[in-house]
């Protein structure tokens, strides 16, 4: 099951974290929020299975 570990304001944020995520090995989808007419803008939710939870905040918390 996919878990949301955080809520990125924006898509370049998004990727950004997804980016780091995926580095270090973790599978991520991003998910928009909202019906947003421009995708850039949308807040978007940071989703990793449910067993990586705790590496994925490790992670975040790091920068």
């Amino acid at each position: 099951m996919w878990t949301v570990v955080f809520i990125a304001q924006n898509k370049p944020e998004a990727e950004k974290i997804k980016n780091k995520l995926t580095e270090e090995g973790l599978l991520v989808k991003t998910k928009p929020l909202g019906c947003s007419k421009n995708a850039e803008a949308a807040s978007y939710e940071i989703l990793v299975p449910a067993s990586e939870i705790d590496e994925a905040m490790e992670i975040m918390n790091s920068f």
